[in-house]
């Protein structure tokens, strides 16, 4: 489906669908192909005239690599990116220069986008030369100009990067950005690694240049606190995929995913009322190169849909499936279970823990009270506990997987409208929108 059209009817700036980028892995002498990190993996947004759009995620998920694809700075995999209803993925050499001049982007770490040995004037007025501005003096009287439009004077065109500070250097990273007069700026977390209050001079520059040169921003961040300050709309991602998007106010009053509602409670407060709410998400995040099948959340998920026939308390339920990962993973250690036995009980040797010891050392490593509320699923766990501690994991595992399967890693959700009104990749939601669909077919008496 589109993005979700907060935006009305006007044009898009760009467009982007289904962009993938995949890196192999390659092993041996004749570099063999043996697997793919899946960086971005199917994504879609719009980006329309003047507005701020964020893309959100934790780091790795993905949103620098989509930034990088989408300007062509990487190769796109797979996808369509357009700009101005041409296609950015179709283009040739000059056609690509022409639009890199048209679409600039801000690194986030402005020290390492700069040549130390050359003065910060040449680096911004670079752009001009790559575009065939050949007069010095007009390059230099632009370049002036602008270094004054953010902030700083037209006598640091011929300092040196190492002589500003780090707010400093993204100004001037802006300035670059803004020399060629694009209409499309991506800022690849362009505060991330500035003190608080000189993200908010960067916030506020970048606010001014916007309503100046009436650009249109693609704003790449982890921080939701900046994002809800910056951002018209917001896209979050989560390990190569968009989970939910929509305008900045909806997502941050009625978050429809499990993934943005953490992201969300993960901002500090001052308000004691919301102190202790907090989300706490249980395990790593995967691998993109073996991404989890079905949602790519269900392994942390801490709203993750229980199995037909099952009902107990969200926190449990939560806690056997971090048991149920890390089974599948093979990483679970019963020796060091029994270590912690020995160090909670009477035994004092890991050899004479038993069976009933190191069953409740690993629900105790798990957070799983010593019975669980539903009988049938308690009996299913004593199961598969019972054969776990004699030495039968893959007996534990499948038992485990063939009770307890949730549709959650069963079947990939898909963006779907929620009743929130922007959409949003959950099955949490199927239920809801497929009886609302059937309401709405239903002939009113």
């Amino acid at each position: 489906m589109s993005d979700d059209g907060a935006v009305g009817e006007e044009r898009p700036v760009l467009s982007v669908r289904n962009l993938v980028k995949h890196f192999p892995i390659t092993e041996g002498v004749l570099r063999r192909e043996v697997g793919r990190v899946r960086a971005v993996d199917g994504i879609s947004f719009d980006v329309y005239p003047g507005e701020t759009l964020g893309l959100v995620g934790e780091s790795g998920c993905g949103k620098s690599t989509a930034a990088l694809s989408l300007l062509r700075l990487e190769e796109p995999t797979d996808g369509e990116v357009s700009y101005r209803g041409e296609s950015v993925t179709d283009y040739d050499s000059g056609e690509l220069k022409a639009f890199r001049r048209e679409a600039q982007m801000i690194f986030q770490d402005p020290t390492s986008s700069f040549d130390p040995r050359m003065p910060v004037g040449q680096s911004v007025a670079e752009p001009l030369l790559v575009h065939g501005m050949a007069d010095r003096r007009r390059r230099r009287g632009i370049v002036e100009n602008l270094l004054e439009r953010v902030g700083l004077s037209a006598s640091d065109y011929d300092r040196y990067p190492h002589e500003f500070s780090g707010g400093q250097k993204q100004r001037i990273a802006i300035a670059r950005a803004l020399v060629v007069n694009p209409d499309l700026v991506v800022a690849d977390e362009p505060v991330s690694a500035l003190d608080v209050s000189v993200q908010a001079e960067i916030l506020g520059l970048l606010e001014d240049v916007q309503d100046e040169f009436g650009l249109s921003i693609l704003f790449i961040s982890h921080d939701m606190a900046v994002v809800r300050e910056v951002c018209d709309r917001v896209a979050v991602m989560y390990l190569g995929e968009i989970v939910e998007t929509g305008p900045t106010v909806d997502i941050f009053e009625e978050p429809q995913h499990p993934y943005t509602r953490a992201l969300l409670a993960s901002v500090p407060s001052i308000d004691p009322r919301r102190r202790g709410e907090g989300v706490e998400l249980s395990g790593d995040v995967p691998s993109p190169s073996n991404p989890p099948a079905g949602c790519r959340f269900h392994t942390r998920c801490p709203e993750i849909i229980q199995p037909e026939g099952y009902d107990f308390d969200q926190q449990n339920w939560r806690a056997v499936m971090d048991l149920r990962v890390r089974l599948e993973q093979g990483t679970l250690d019963l020796d060091a279970a029994r270590e912690f036995a020995v160090a909670e009980g009477e035994a004092t040797d890991p050899e004479a823990v038993t069976r009933e010891e190191l069953a409740r050392a690993v629900r105790d490593e798990f957070s799983i009270p010593p019975e669980l509320t539903d009988h049938r699923a308690e009996r299913v766990l004593q199961d598969a506990l019972s054969s776990l501690v004699d030495g039968e994991a893959d007996a534990a595992r499948d038992l485990l997987a063939d009770e307890f399967e949730t549709i959650c890693e069963r079947e990939h959700p898909d963006l779907r409208d929620t009743e929130a009104g922007h959409p949003a990749a959950c099955h949490l939601h199927r239920e809801a929108v497929e009886a609302d669909a059937v309401r709405s077919q239903t002939p009113e008496d």
